[in-house]
């Protein structure tokens, strides 16, 4: 199984995948509804568009991101070059994000010359798939999605065509994008619960831009003249559609909106109807999964979402984290106290020192070494004594966290 927070994942992808035997989609329509159905689309990918299913099971939601964001790229890549080769591709995805500087970012500032194409572009889309939000932040939201890693997809292909991207691309796409969210959000005929979530999604996700309410009032306002493709023009369609959805139903006012936006287009209705319908049986169908749908208390979104990843990380790191915890007596003395007994605030502060520095030796619990990464130790040490010996698990019903104050 891949694993998209390990080097190498992007070779073993393509090796499992085995892309050398692949058709090529011969339209972009064919490319688009088949990228949409997987969620990418919209920020939540329920399904992979490859040959050889990939599970969900165990992946953290950045790792789905990743695979989602490779696999698309190397697809619109196979339908604008007619090339399978994934040597060409890799070549082609590092050389376009070389173009991209955003605030004076260099994708590739920490990576060695003689890194290869690979390793390289590993390191890209694990820095693409972020949002623009800090880690404190993202625990604390209910959402964590970069939205907008379909532009990314949009000026791939403008590189792919012209070998070059025009000028202030991104600025200039993400600039339609929020007018367009902007206005239907405002066309609203009722608000929906879920309205604020959305616009933070699209908010936290856009990277040129800030996301702000814009004066633009009626769709007659919008200049729509900058997109030239077909892939451009069903995207902003898309993302007005799922703007526009509350309670399993678009209002008459809502749909007019839609065909009068997709008449300036020049989308046909077929389309449009199509979107809306799309749209509304992916998220009844997803509902309960998709963050920005679940106005849920924030807290315990943090504390759902970060248990699980954290549960995840130690699954996966479990034998070297009881290696370094067994090596530890005083940690050990101290976390077997914990179970029957309250720390004074002097053990407790040996606790977080001692395990922030087992934290350092298993990289894939470095997330713990980040700003605000600290307030994430209480989920930590609540998976603890499931590793340890019995004599930890007498207490368990308790449940509390040794830094309880």
């Amino acid at each position: 199984m891949i694993n998209p927070s390990a080097p190498g994942w992007i070779d073993k992808f393509f090796i499992e995948q085995k892309v050398s035997e692949l058709p090529i989609m011969d339209s972009e329509e064919a490319f688009y509804i088949r990228t949409r159905a997987t969620g990418f689309i919209f920020g939540h990918i329920v399904s992979f568009d490859v040959p050889n299913p990939i599970s969900f099971e165990g992946r953290l939601p950045e790792e789905i991101s990743k695979i989602g964001m490779l696999n698309t790229l190397y697809e619109l890549y196979c339908l604008t070059k007619k090339d399978i080769d994934q040597n060409n591709f890799i070549t082609e995805a590092v050389a376009f994000y070389n173009l991209l500087t955003p605030k004076g970012f260099n994708p590739l500032q920490k990576i060695l010359p003689s890194s290869s194409d690979s390793s390289k572009l590993e390191k890209i889309i694990h820095d693409r798939v972020q949002t623009n939000e800090d880690l404190f932040s993202k625990n604390f939201s209910h959402v964590i999605t970069n939205a907008l890693l379909f532009v990314d997809v949009l000026a791939f292909k403008k590189y792919l065509e012209k070998g070059s991207l025009p000028e202030k691309y991104f600025n200039r796409i993400e600039d339609i994008v929020i007018s367009i969210i902007s206005l239907s959000l405002k066309s609203k005929t009722g608000i929906s619960v879920h309205d604020e979530l959305l616009a933070k999604l699209f908010e936290s996700s856009v990277r040129y831009n800030k996301f702000s309410d814009t004066k633009i009032k009626t769709i007659d306002d919008l200049d729509l003249s900058y997109l030239s493709n077909d892939l451009e023009k069903f995207y902003m369609v898309d993302l007005a559609g799922i703007s526009l959805w509350s309670d399993e139903k678009v209002e008459n006012e809502e749909r007019y909106f839609l065909y009068k936006l997709g008449e300036k287009l020049e989308v046909t209705e077929s389309f449009i109807t199509e979107s809306i319908n799309f749209i509304n049986d992916f998220i009844v169908k997803y509902k309960n999964e998709i963050p920005y749908f679940n106005n849920s208390n924030p807290v315990k979104n943090f504390y759902d979402h970060t248990t699980e990843s954290v549960q995840i990380l130690i699954n996966r790191n479990k034998k070297r984290l009881v290696k370094e915890l067994s090596q530890s007596k005083e940690l050990m003395h101290l976390l077997a106290k914990s179970t029957h007994k309250e720390l004074d605030k002097e053990e407790k502060k040996k606790i977080k020192v001692q395990l922030l520095d087992i934290c350092k030796s298993v990289p894939s619990l470095t997330i713990f070494l980040l700003p605000g990464g600290a307030l994430l130790l209480p989920i930590l040490i609540k998976f603890i004594p499931q590793l340890l010996p019995s004599a930890f698990n007498e207490n368990e019903e308790r449940d509390p966290s040794p830094f309880d104050e």
